[in-house]
């Protein structure tokens, strides 16, 4: 089992989640925080699935994720 990070957003319609450090493009989304994580979580396996394990062959690796807030 591969550790994979995953970004979950709160929206004032409900939750996004999306990995980080996967080839293509893979998302889920709930009323709640935990529905969204368990959506993304079940298009992650359909997305290995579907392509195979050769999606989570990143390089460089996403080592940390980090939230920063800028004025732009």
């Amino acid at each position: 089992m591969k550790q994979i990070k995953i970004i979950v957003e709160k929206h004032p319609d409900g939750y996004v989640a999306y990995p980080l450090g996967i080839k293509g493009v893979v998302v889920g989304q709930g009323d709640t925080y935990e529905a969204a994580l368990s959506d993304v979580k079940s298009a992650i396996l359909f997305h290995l699935k579907s392509f195979g394990k050769e999606v989570l062959d990143v390089d460089p690796p996403v080592i940390e994720a980090f939230i920063a807030e800028a004025g732009v």
